[in-house]
């Protein structure tokens, strides 16, 4: 059953990875530069963006950044220090299951493009399993993705040893993949480095 048909189910937990050092950049925070075609900065438009799309969730910003603490949303250290998004998923996963939540989201903190339909979409396709992510050359987009609450020991576990890549905990959940059309690949571009900024 598609889980948009659930309506007892709790809204998920949104996590939103604002802890990099965003080198390339200058060290600027990527969530703060002004998204294309207006004034709005790209974190706050993606808190916007969630809760258009997703009724009821609640949102926090994973990683700490200081930067951050003006927007008024709740700040989650990462589970390990300098051990990347893994370490943020963590702390995401164990504060849904804290809270009761049975999934959660990870976002990227520097989708500029990304769309509430695209949001709402990932999170009313079917889940039979443990995570949904979207795939592009081969490859998981793991910082656009859904994650049962359940996967949280095979994330802790992933933490604890030397590979603590998000490509391989897919993996090792068996991910289905969450299906992409052209302009999706767009919404789904990223801002590493000054030359990536346009309008």
């Amino acid at each position: 059953m598609p889980i948009s048909e659930g309506v007892e189910l709790a809204a998920p937990l949104v996590g939103i990875l604002v802890g990099g050092r965003a080198r390339r950049m200058g060290g600027q925070p990527k969530g703060l530069l002004r998204a294309p075609g207006g004034t709005e900065r790209i974190v706050p438009r993606l808190l916007r963006l969630c809760q258009e799309a997703l009724p009821g969730a609640r949102c926090v910003l994973l990683g700490g950044h200081s930067a951050y603490a003006e927007l008024g949303v709740p700040l989650l250290d990462d589970a390990a220090p300098g051990a990347g998004p893994l370490a943020g998923l963590v702390s995401l996963l164990r504060a849904a299951q804290a809270e009761g939540r049975s999934e959660v989201l990870l976002l990227a903190g520097d989708l500029p493009r990304l769309t509430a339909e695209l949001i709402e979409r990932l999170r009313s396709a079917e889940l039979p399993g443990l995570a949904l992510a979207p795939m592009i050359d081969g490859r998981y987009q793991p910082l656009f993705a859904r994650y049962g609450a359940a996967s949280l020991p095979l994330a802790e576990a992933a933490l604890a040893s030397p590979d603590r890549s998000l490509q391989a905990l897919l993996r090792r959940l068996n991910a289905v993949t969450f299906p992409l059309s052209l302009a999706d690949h767009a919404a789904l571009v990223d801002w590493d480095e000054p030359a990536d900024i346009s309008e």
